[in-house]
């Protein structure tokens, strides 16, 4: 079977300090992605870098801020980013696709069932599907807020083996090594606890967006959806072989979970919850470990205003996040029934299309 990889490269890796191109950086990780093809790999990436390629280019003298101006940056420096790609993969005989996306995309079935389709094709023409979010079009309410969410969501829409998360750090570690020396790398994480974002910080650079902290969300992503996850350095030839392999700089994030149908990924990560549902212990057993459904009964309280078919978050008496699902209620409907049981719904609606107020087949657990 063919292992299948994305691999994630952020802005602090492809251009300078003051931002720019480094067309030797992407040389660099062209030959990289070349020898994992030379493997037998299946390769997909997912680069940062338009918005620090361009804005020289159009004649800002540092990265803007502004939504029109990093758009206008953005646009500018894409074409120089795809340029560079596709003459450094072109040694190698290896054609190169460009993909770019928005988050809207991502909530629409057709669209990405033809984005999967595409790429299929492009990996059996032994091309490099090259991904970015469309930043031009995006608006901030939509944005993925940085590439390394996009590469999640492209490792599990794609079933990847591997997503390996580029970044200027060797991993995950106790603190900031570069103030506290003595602080310990994770070697592994086999679960994203509320310690591990604890020590996660903000951004690393001032030409990217995305710090651990949104890595660790990657991650976070990526494992749910049963793709394990390598976030670490890759600055020497051989490292991302390395990385692949199990051996790389840097931190893995592993899993034992299954693959996420696409429904599932855009419940989980796409769509946009218009309430809040808290539970009790009994419904929060149901859900997280019996494969049930949440029945009227086990509804403790309701917040905000949703229809039957809207997607509204799940909480339990704690206020943690249990999950997403898509209510079979509105919320003046579960509000004349919550805490009931099953045998009083009838006589209380009338007929009902269901009894669950989430089916478990639309549901998916966060926790």
């Amino acid at each position: 079977m063919t292992t299948r990889i994305v691999v994630k490269i952020g802005s602090s890796s492809l251009t300078g300090p003051e931002g720019g191109l480094n067309r030797e950086a992407v040389a660099f990780f062209a030959a990289e992605i070349a020898g994992l093809q030379k493997d037998g790999c299946e390769v997909l990436l997912v680069t940062s870098g338009a918005v620090a390629a361009g804005f020289r280019g159009i004649g800002y003298p540092t990265r803007p801020k502004l939504l029109h101006e990093k758009q206008a940056a953005a646009a500018v420096g894409q074409v120089m980013l795809m340029q560079a790609y596709q003459e450094a993969f072109a040694k190698y005989g290896i054609p190169t696709a460009q993909i770019l996306l928005t988050r809207t995309d991502f909530c629409s079935r057709r669209a990405m069932n033809n984005a999967v389709m595409t790429v299929e094709e492009l990996l059996r023409q032994g091309a490099v599907p090259i991904f970015n979010e469309n930043d031009t079009v995006s608006v901030d309410e939509l944005k993925f807020g940085d590439n390394d969410t996009l590469s999640a969501l492209v490792a599990n829409l794609l079933k990847a083996s591997h997503l390996l998360v580029l970044t200027d750090m060797d991993g995950l570690y106790s603190g900031d090594p570069r103030k506290h020396p003595g602080a310990t790398r994770y070697e592994r994480v086999e679960e994203i606890t509320p310690e591990i974002y604890a020590i996660a910080g903000g951004a690393g650079s001032s030409v990217g967006t995305g710090g651990m902290r949104s890595k660790i969300d990657a991650a976070k992503i990526a494992t749910r959806g049963g793709v394990p996850v390598f976030v670490g350095r890759a600055t020497e030839p051989g490292d991302l072989q390395l990385a692949a392999a199990g051996t790389g700089k840097g931190t893995y994030f592993d899993t034992t979970l299954s693959s996420l149908p696409v429904k599932k990924q855009w419940l989980g990560f796409m769509s946009t919850p218009l309430g809040s549902l808290y539970v009790d212990e009994g419904a929060v057993e149901a859900l997280l470990h019996g494969g049930h459904s949440l029945l009227p009964v086990g509804v403790k309280r309701i917040e905000g205003s949703f229809h039957s078919g809207d997607v509204v978050e799940v909480l339990g008496p704690d206020a943690k996040l249990l999950g997403r699902g898509i209510v079979n209620y509105d919320d003046s409907q579960l509000r004349t029934i919550q805490g009931l049981p099953s045998g009083q719904i009838v006589p209380r609606l009338g007929e009902v299309h269901r009894l669950e107020v989430i089916h478990r087949d639309e549901w998916i657990t966060l926790r």
